[in-house]
């Protein structure tokens, strides 16, 4: 056998005998995995007063509903628990929207009636809480670290069947610009979601959570093989205010930016600044007027959309560092979110 051959089974050899090393059974089945995180993945139903969707004011309502109790609207989603002892759950706020009762059933059959902590619809995330001894949560990963092509399992409540898992692969990153949310930074899946899945978890192979299941590019309402998911660093910053406040406090940047088009005589990607506002965030930073910031974070910007993605869901009091090009020399600003 050829010297380059036996070269290339032994890498094989090796690479198997590292994978099964790290993940025993996952070559199989991904049961084990499953079996520690299921248990952090609850089944939503909401009950909306229907009196809420209708005007009372309107004389038919009046005259049809006056002597007669409405049946409550009901809605399904799924949720993860995020925090075991005070019981923090995390779902899309469009889930919880309208609810006057949110009831949680546990993947054991145990149901309980949640608090709502605090919802954001901007990028429709929401933290409800239950008292309940004995729970499974699910711990984040770093949602900057993947990859396409990366191997994940969807878990929700489609259709209220019930707990129901899906796997797939990641399939694009930062999808924006679809008009699903106010910002947008979506993980893409050919997971199976489904309605009912909403608020549900998008994990890895290590069972840790990538993202929460938001939205469906579907026809009819069906699956089509394109799903989107909130990445978990964006769930994270989020959550911590929701926690602590009940809502989102933006802060802003303080400029007005343009796209740069990129060309052999402009090579640099980014957005060019057109106006600092004064004792403004991104003047107290060092910002100038002309500079290109081509990167918030680390992550390359290519458009207003990233710009928006990257500073809107910001919380005040944050910091973000800000690559900057300045007459063909690269600098690093850090940025202080204020009012």
């Amino acid at each position: 056998m050829p010297l380059i051959k036996i070269f290339y089974c032994l890498l094989l050899v090796a690479y198997i005998t590292t994978t099964a090393a790290h993940f025993p059974n996952l070559t199989t089945s991904l049961a084990p995995m499953l079996e520690q995180v299921a248990p952090a993945v609850v089944n939503i139903s909401t009950e909306t007063d229907p009196k809420q969707s209708i005007n009372n004011n309107d004389p038919v309502f009046q005259f049809f509903f006056q002597k007669k109790s409405l049946t409550p609207l009901k809605n399904l989603g799924s949720g993860v628990i995020i925090d075991k002892t005070q019981g923090y759950v995390i779902t899309n706020a469009h889930v919880i929207a309208t609810a006057n009762k949110i009831n949680v059933t546990l993947s054991d059959g145990r149901q309980f009636i949640a608090k709502r902590i605090g919802a954001d619809t901007e990028t429709d995330i929401a933290v409800i809480q239950i008292q309940a001894p004995k729970l499974t949560a699910i711990s984040l990963a770093d949602s900057e670290k993947l990859r396409v092509g990366d191997f994940v399992v969807a878990i929700g409540n489609p259709f209220g069947l019930g707990q129901t898992v899906t796997s797939g692969i990641i399939s694009a990153l930062r999808r924006t610009g679809l008009g699903i949310e106010g910002y947008e930074d979506f993980i893409q899946t050919d997971a199976a979601i489904n309605p009912g899945n909403s608020g549900g978890a998008l994990v890895n192979l290590q069972g840790k959570l990538i993202g929460i299941n938001t939205a469906i590019l579907a026809s009819q309402g069906k699956n089509v093989g394109i799903g989107f998911a909130i990445p978990s660093n964006l769930i994270s910053t989020i959550l911590k205010h929701l926690i602590q406040y009940g809502q989102v406090q933006r802060g802003t940047l303080g400029i007005r930016i343009q796209v740069l088009a990129k060309s052999n005589t402009q090579p640099y990607p980014g957005v060019v600044v057109l106006q600092i506002q004064a004792n403004s965030p991104a003047e107290q930073a060092g910002l100038k007027v002309g500079d290109i910031i081509n990167k918030i974070n680390q992550r390359p910007i290519h458009n207003l959309q990233h710009v928006h993605t990257a500073i809107g869901p910001r919380i005040i009091g944050e910091t973000i560092s800000l690559e900057i090009i300045r007459y063909g020399q690269t600098q690093v600003l850090q940025l202080h979110i204020t009012h």
